[in-house]
C-alpha cells in the first residue's frame, strides 16, 4: 500500500523574510482509518515448538455460518469461513452477514471460494480455465474479500511463492490465478459431512484422532500446519454445534495454535 504524504502550500511574499522570522513546515503521514489499517498484513512469526491448526469453513453464507461464527467467538479462536459470492447474493442478509465476518478481522477472516461454485458442475467448469477465473474474480468482488486467498470448490490444490500443486484437471486455473498473485488452499484433514442430511460423519473424537495422525506422521502440506476442512451448513442444528464446539474444546486441550489461513507460511505477499 502506498502512502501519500500532504505537504502546506507554500505561501511566497514580495517581502524580505529575516532568518529568525522563518517557520518550519513539517510533513505528517495521515492517520489510516481502522477498517484499512487493520488488513495491512505482518508476516508472522512461528513457534517451532507449536503446532497450528487452520480450521475453515467452506460454502457460506448458508444456514449455520452465524452458528459457526458465534461459537469462534464464545471459544475465542480463529478461523477462516471460505465464501461463495452467489451465496452472498442469494443469501437472507447475505451481504451483511459477510460484512460482519470481515469486520471480526484479526479473529475471523473472509476469504474466497468462487462466485457459483462451480454450479457443482467440477469438470466443466474446470475445462473452461478462464471461464472459472472469471468467476474467481467476481467472487473477489462480491465479496470485498480482503486479500487474496482461493479455495477451489471440489478439489484440494495449492498456490503459493514458487509453487503450484494441482491435479491436472485445475492446474490450468492455478496457473491464470497464479499469474495474478492468488493464493490457493487446500486441506489436510476433512470433516466429512452426509449429503444427504448434511449432517457430520465422524465424530469430534474421531477428528481429533485424524489431527493428531496427521502431525505425528507429517500428513500435512507442511510440516506443523494442518488445514481442516468443514462445511458451515454441518453446524446447524444445535446436537452438531455442539459437536463443534466438543471438537475445538479437544484441540485446545492439546495444545493446539489456531490461526486464520493468511498466516499459513510461505503464501505471497499481500
Amino acid at each position: 500500500m502506498v502512502t501519500q504524504l500532504t505537504a502546506c502550500n507554500e505561501q511566497h511574499s514580495k517581502t524580505k523574510v529575516e532568518p529568525d522570522s522563518v517557520a518550519t513546515t513539517q510533513v505528517t503521514k495521515p492517520t489510516l482509518p481502522d477498517s484499512v489499517t487493520k488488513f495491512i498484513h505482518k508476516p508472522p512469526v512461528y513457534d517451532s515448538t507449536k503446532k497450528y491448526v487452520y480450521l475453515t469453513f467452506d460454502d457460506g453464507p448458508q444456514n449455520g455460518t452465524t452458528t459457526v461464527l458465534d461459537i469462534c467467538r464464545k471459544e475465542g479462536i480463529k478461523g477462516t469461513f471460505f465464501m461463495v459470492g452467489l451465496h452472498t447474493d442469494r443469501a437472507n442478509k447475505g451481504h451483511e452477514l459477510v460484512n460482519e465476518i470481515k469486520n471480526s478481522y484479526p479473529q475471523i477472516l473472509l476469504a474466497n471460494h468462487s462466485y457459483t461454485h462451480a454450479s457443482d458442475r467440477y469438470k466443466y467448469f474446470y475445462q473452461h480455465p478462464q471461464m472459472a477465473f472469471n468467476d474467481f474474480l467476481q467472487a473477489q468482488q462480491t465479496l470485498a474479500a480482503p486479500y487474496k486467498i482461493i479455495r477451489l470448490p471440489g478439489n484440494s490444490a495449492w498456490v503459493r511463492n514458487n509453487e503450484i500443486k494441482a491435479s491436472g484437471l485445475v492446474k490450468p486455473v492455478c496457473k491464470l490465478l497464479d499469474s495474478a498473485n492468488y493464493n490457493v488452499i487446500g486441506w489436510d484433514v476433512e470433516w466429512s459431512f452426509d449429503h444427504k442430511t448434511a449432517n457430520p460423519v465422524q465424530s469430534p473424537n474421531k477428528m481429533l484422532e485424524y489431527v493428531e495422525y496427521a502431525f505425528a506422521k507429517n500428513n500435512l502440506h507442511t510440516k506443523n500446519h494442518v488445514v481442516i476442512l468443514t462445511h458451515d451448513r454441518m453446524f446447524r442444528l444445535p446436537e452438531y454445534a455442539k459437536e463443534l464446539q466438543t471438537f475445538i474444546t479437544l484441540l485446545k486441550q492439546k495444545g493446539y495454535v489456531f490461526e486464520t489461513i493468511d498466516n499459513y507460511p510461505n503464501l505471497k505477499p499481500f
